[in-house]
């Protein structure tokens, strides 16, 4: 389905546990990082960014990510209820759209919740 897949941890352990189980099933051409979530990856620009954690905004650094005609979906809102965004990059500009409601796990990072 992708020539490639990136996957941000922020926990070291949790990525290893992901290397380790993707090399089992075989899997070549996803590669897992630890990091900042909410930062991205310097490997850019991306056609399409998943975010699987609600943050309380969509992060500047992942807009800036976006190829032309590249999707970032993200649940945003508060710790307790979010909405499904949907960013576009269109002719150089960010068109966002609001969809369903959804509970994820909080986004923490420089540009979302910070650690508790």
């Amino acid at each position: 389905m992708a020539g490639e897949v990136i996957s941000i941890e922020r926990h070291p352990e949790l990525a290893e546990a992901a290397r380790e189980r993707l090399a089992l099933l075989g899997y070549k051409n996803i590669r897992i990082i630890v990091g900042d979530g909410t930062a991205g990856d310097a490997a850019v620009p991306y056609d399409a960014i998943l975010v699987t954690a609600g943050a309380p905004r969509v992060p500047e650094s992942l807009k800036a990510q976006l190829a032309e005609g590249g999707r970032l979906v993200i649940p945003v809102g508060s710790y307790g209820h979010q909405e499904l965004t949907v960013v576009i990059r269109k002719g150089g500009a960010l068109v966002e759209s609001v969809h369903e409601s959804c509970v994820f796990v909080p986004l923490v990072g420089q540009e979302a919740w910070p650690e508790s």
